[in-house]
């Protein structure tokens, strides 16, 4: 396989020595090129066509914002990392507006480097596959199945179990129920479900949002993380930074497409009311309320009981207790303060979950005959989620328009 070939730019020329030096044992990393101001990386980018461009951002003539820009309409094939001395918010914004694939903050190691342009790399591959016009008439793709069906987990109080729950039930989906599963780690600015799964992806929800402006089912596809049950999961962006790429609209394209190809869309969500969020509970055909029985958490979930309900989304909730225990409420006081039949109760394991989550390999995977692995094939057949979910009496309004009438 040929190296990447990564062109520098740098007005500083220690410190271009410096990134040759940090790649000079990378077998597969080959330097192609040199610029010392932004004008010369967007003509050297033209003629070299370089994989990847390492570009600084603060260079005479045309700095590396500008010049990034260029060479990203000029030069599509070509991946552009920034480097910089400025870590700030408003940097990282500029970067990848103006089509930057990563941002590295100077002083990084060689390992840092070399991750990046092996990451960039390997996305603008893909990139550069969809879009070529040789495989617009070909089709990859399996036969489509019937519409998904959407299930997410919700709370606005965090510690209460419900990645775990969205994990373990994604996976006995796949491996148990052999379905076509894809799980959603939405919780973008702390996702957990990579680390429950022990997967490493090179790439997230946050680099494919930045492949290109309409997402298809063949971008989507190449980004799902295959798990060995057969599972495959969309992880939440690496750094926090990069939950904002992340929009709404990007999110509604991204079900659509899932929707049209998996039986069954798991979600674990941000414990927050924002747009994406909204617009997830209300293409879910089940929204799992998750609790524990300290106070603090009835709290939070009778007001989100509240907030559903005034958006017409009752309909759809179920409220699943986990981690139950003989300490803190008890059943009939939850059922009681909430008005409701609790849904499926998850009993506390703490050694069966804690070993799970350590070694990345989900308890009804690993623990199957624990009351608590039993427990998710109890949930799951208390969803009903076979059957159609019926239209709502009334007609549909916009969430905005609903949230306004709180």
């Amino acid at each position: 396989m040929a190296p990447i070939t990564v062109l520098i730019a740098d007005d500083i020329a220690a410190t271009r020595e410096d990134i040759k030096r940090l790649l000079y044992f990378e077998e597969d990393i080959e330097v192609v090129g040199e610029a010392s101001d932004g004008e010369e990386a967007v003509i050297l980018a033209s003629e070299l066509k370089p994989d990847v461009v390492l570009m600084d951002v603060n260079m005479p003539r045309v700095d590396g914002i500008e010049a990034t820009e260029r060479i990203s309409v000029n030069v599509p094939q070509c991946a552009i990392i920034i480097i910089s001395i400025q870590g700030e918010q408003e940097y990282l914004r500029k970067a990848m507006a103006a089509g930057a694939r990563d941002y590295l903050v100077k002083p990084f190691s060689s390992k840092d480097l070399a991750n990046a342009i092996y990451r960039v790399s390997e996305s603008q591959r893909k990139r550069n596959i969809f879009l070529s016009p040789s495989l617009s008439a070909v089709s990859t793709l399996t036969t489509p199945v019937k519409k998904g069906k959407i299930i997410s987990f919700f709370c606005t109080k965090g510690g209460v179990g419900k990645t775990t729950l969205a994990c373990n039930m994604a996976v006995a989906l796949a491996q148990d129920y052999k379905k076509k599963v894809a799980l959603i780690d939405l919780d973008l600015t702390s996702g957990d479900v990579t680390v429950m799964l022990n997967l490493n992806p090179k790439n997230t929800i946050a680099d494919m949002v930045q492949e290109q402006e309409t997402l298809d089912t063949q971008l989507v596809e190449s980004f799902l993380v295959q798990h060995l049950s057969g599972l495959r999961v969309l992880p939440a962006p690496l750094s926090p930074e990069h939950a904002e790429l992340v929009k709404a609209e990007h999110v509604e394209q991204l079900l659509k497409i899932l929707k049209d190809n998996y039986e069954y869309i798991i979600i674990d969500t941000a414990p927050v009311y924002t747009d994406i969020n909204l617009n997830v509970l209300e293409a879910s055909d089940r929204i799992l309320l998750t609790l524990n029985q300290e106070l603090t958490t009835l709290k939070h979930v009778k007001k989100a009981q509240e907030i559903l309900k005034a958006l017409n989304y009752d309909g759809k909730i179920r409220t699943v207790l986990s981690q139950q225990s003989s300490e803190g409420l008890k059943i009939k006081e939850i059922e009681k303060n909430l008005g409701i039949t609790l849904t499926s109760i998850i009993p506390e394991d703490f050694k069966t979950v804690k070993n799970a989550i350590n070694k990345g390999v989900p308890f009804v995977m690993s623990q199957q005959h624990t009351k608590v692995a039993q427990s998710i094939g109890k949930l799951i057949e208390s969803l009903d989620i076979t059957k159609a979910e019926e239209a709502a009496g009334e007609p549909k309004r916009s969430f905005i328009t609903r949230m306004f009438s709180l």
